[in-house]
This record gives C-alpha cells, structure tokens and sequence, in this order.
C-alpha cells in the first residue's frame, strides 16, 4: 500500500497530491525535491528518509512520487507509477506539465479511480473509461518551423498521443483511425580502431486505436523473420531474414497464425500499448561511426580531432544528435573549431571534464567534424598516458521513418467484432484512414468494406518503405 502520491515538477512545485492514508507526515513532497535536487549525481529511485519510503520516476519533466511507511515491494510501486503515467497520458492526451495543469479534475478522479485507501484498484484503460465522465482539455502540440528544428523533443512525434482515449468535446468529429509506430533503441559499443564489440537492438511495435466498434486486427510480420529458441516454423533464417533473438507479446495478441503466416491477430484495447516486444543482438549496419584522433603538440598542448560518418540514406536524417568526449583532468582551457555551418554547437563542461557537441540535423550520407585544442596544466611526460584519458565517445540520436532491423509490418481488419457487455457484436464503422499510418505500415481490407484514403505530409524515402524509428548508439 502508499500512503501518499503526487506530481512534482522540475521546479519542485506540487501540481497533484493525494494523500491516501495520513500516516505519513505533511511537507514531504518539499522534502523529497531538496534530497533529490542536492543529490550527488542521480538520485535512486528508491531511499529512505526518516522511517519514510520514497519511490519516484521521471518522465517528461515530471516527477511521480509515491511515498509509504510501510514494507511494501518497492518493485511493484515503480510499476503502480509506471501504469498510472501510462493511464494519464491515455485520457489526457498529452503527459507534460500543461496537459496535467489544465486536466487536474480529470487527473483526481482517475487517481481516485485506480487508488483506494492506498491499495491499487485497477490501472487498465479500457476498465476505467467506464467510470469516468470529465471530459479532457485538448493541448495542441508544439508546430515546428521547417527549418527550425526544436532540441529535446521526439524528432517525429507521433500524432496518436495528441488525443485522449476518453470522452472530449469533439466527440462528433472523431475520427477512425489507428496509430502504429515501431521503435528501436540501439546500442553499440565499438573500440578505438571501428570494430564493433557489442551491439544489441531493442525494439518494440507500438500501437494507439480509435477504431470504433473494437474490429479484429491483423498485424502481419516478414515472412522471413525468424525468432530463435522457438520452434515457429517456416524458414529458419536465410541471407535479408530478420532473426530476433527473443521476443513478447500483448496479453491481446492470438499467436495461432504467427508460425505459418507471421500474422498476429488481436482486439486492440483502449490506449498506448507494445503489440511486441523484440531484441536483436546479430549484425546489423551501425548508422552512424565515429573517428577519433587525439595528437600531442606540446608539453602543455593536445588536439583532439572527431569525425562522424552517417551511414544511412541521404533521404534520412539524424535528429538531436549529441556527441559526448571526455577530456583530460588536467585540462585547464579548451577551444573549439566547427564548420561553418547552422545547427551545431560545442561546450566543455569543466566541473566534468566533458565535451559535448550538438548537431540539430545529420543528413544522411554526409560527415562532420570537430577539432578541440587543449591546453593542460602540467606538462604530459607520456603521450600515451594522456590518450588513455581521452574518451570513451558516446554519440545518441534519433532517426525517424528508419529502422535498422528491416522489421516491416502491414495491417489488415476484419469484419469479426468484439462482444460487448449485452453480448451483441459491435460493427466496425469504416477503416482507419491511411493517413493515420506512419510509413512502411500497409493497410489490408480484409471486408469488402470501401477504403477511405488520404495523403500525409511525409518525407521523401527511396528503397522499401520502413517505420519510424529512434535509436540511440553508445560507443
């Protein structure tokens, strides 16, 4: 059980607090912002405060708080947390300060729904719409300039986390359609001379429905992908397959079709859910590669040359790419020298010997580079001494409309409906609209049921269409 819950921003003000059980004294969320903000380094999770539990997560800006003093799981309140940000993000629309400021009825009747006495009731989406009847304020999301684009948020962000799953007062222009989105998170460790020492992809297809009527889907796969352990079947991995390592799936998800056809078929729920989840860990082609070179000039000088490389098309691009160099620490000043060109930015954090370097837009098939000169304190007797200082690089970045497993997916509706509580089926309306579809995600009429179809503004793309993605690489 918790005792207390609340949402904090980054500046430590409460914008939602509950306390569940009063056994807990007043002013902790004050107490947890000061211990979390003068911790040294990230705070944990998880800490003990004077007989008092704090458990928290931070996303977007956020903070979700629980606190008990109680021995409880702690384990299992980092999930309460996890699936109530989940349910807010559902019925609000957007999860930020803005979207929980406007919706703070709504947010106390949803706790009110999901917590009781402290105990957790139920944080299922599709259970609660029942049971709640304030309508959610629609934030409109930020416009971005065409050439301006904007650090920190998601490069393409999707549109399915604009709208609320409950009810709105648009509800009459409610449109029918599906969101599907798959992304991958890459993680790459590379020694100093390019050659790859670990990588893994992380990845998962994520779906967001406002089908009416609860229609069946079908999610239909590659036909040469290849999932190992599982005896699944049909090929067993030629050259182009994709070969999964390991995969999940949704507790909505029928496996019946996916050895034979590579077809999952499933009644999507109310929400943002993974239809699955995968991991790849075989070679794959590493977007973008790193060229470091570090030369001694003089006792007291080092310049330090990096080269990235971005191995992808040149109809793509990398978005919020950030390039971290650690420096000597007995660096005393260091200078800078970019190309002449838009959207790059260097800094040196001295109090962590760190370089970091900014670059807005990658464009695919291109390179760039950053010279740093360094003047250190005392004299280097061992050149190789101070190399070994230098480093590791880490590079992130975010790749929309491309992914590296090649993973490919189309949708297909049927006319089977779901049963609803009078056991009636419900007809499907229409079928989602293709706009409503990122690129690479083909939408089947499994009915004789006519296809209402509209163009979205896109970027260009050569070869076989692909999903959107974000991947980060670590070297």
């Amino acid at each position: 059980m918790i005792s207390q819950f609340y949402i904090l921003s980054l500046r430590g003000d409460t914008i939602i607090t509950r306390d569940f059980r009063g056994d807990v004294v007043k002013g902790t969320a004050e107490i947890f912002f000061r211990k979390v903000k003068f911790w040294h380094g990230d705070a944990p999770p998880i800490f003990n405060l004077d007989g008092v539990t704090y458990v928290f997560i931070k996303k977007n800006g956020l903070y979700f708080v629980a606190t008990t003093c109680h021995n409880i799981s702690p384990a299992a309140v980092v999930e309460l947390l996890t699936k109530m940000a989940k349910v807010f993000k559902d019925f609000c629309g957007m999860l930020n300060e803005e979207s929980i400021r406007k919706n703070f009825v709504l947010v106390y009747e949803l706790l009110d729904e999901m917590v009781d006495f402290g105990y957790p009731q139920t944080t299922n989406t599709e259970h609660l719409k029942s049971c709640i009847h304030n309508e959610a304020v629609v934030i409109e999301a930020p416009k971005l300039g065409l050439n301006l684009p904007q650090w920190n948020p998601r490069t393409v962000p999707s549109n399915a986390v604009h709208r609320p799953v409950g009810p709105t007062h648009d509800a009459k222009n409610k449109k029918n359609e599906i969101f599907v989105d798959i992304l991958e998170r890459i993680s790459v460790l590379m020694s100093s001379n390019g050659f790859v020492i670990n990588s893994a992809i992380d990845g998962s297809i994520q779906m967001k429905s406002y089908l009416m009527g609860n229609p069946e889907l079908k999610l239909a796969l590659n036909e040469d992908i290849v999932v190992k352990n599982m005896d699944l079947g049909g090929s067993h991995g030629g050259y182009g397959s994709v070969i999964l390592d390991d995969c999940n799936f949704h507790e909505c998800v029928d496996l019946q079709d996916f050895s034979d056809l590579r077809t999952l078929s499933f009644y999507p729920p109310d929400g943002e859910f993974a239809v699955m989840n995968y991991r790849i860990t075989g070679d794959f082609r590493v977007p973008f590669r790193i060229f470091p070179f570090a030369e001694q000039q003089t006792p007291h000088k080092l310049e330090i040359t990096i080269k990235v490389r971005a191995d992808i098309p040149e109809s793509n691009y990398g978005g919020n790419v950030q390039i971290s160099c650690m420096l000597p620490k007995t660096s005393a000043s260091v200078s800078t020298e970019l190309a002449v060109t838009t959207g790059q930015s260097a800094e040196y954090l001295a109090s962590e010997h760190r370089l970091l370097w900014n670059i807005k837009k990658f464009q695919g098939g291109t390179e760039a580079a950053i010279k740093c000169r360094v003047t250190l304190s005392a004299p280097v007797s061992n050149v190789q001494n101070i190399k070994k200082e230098v480093g590791p690089v880490s590079l992130t970045y975010e790749i929309p409309m491309y992914n590296v497993s090649n993973l490919q997916a189309r949708l297909a509706t049927t006319c089977r409906c779901r049963e609803n509580s009078r056991g009636a089926q419900q007809r499907p309306r229409q079928l989602p609209a293709a706009s409503c579809l990122p690129t690479g995600v083909q939408l089947l009429a499994a009915c004789s049921r006519q296809v209402r179809s509209e163009t979205t503004e896109a970027p260009p793309r050569h070869g076989p269409p692909l999903l959107s993605s974000r991947s980060w690489l670590r070297l």
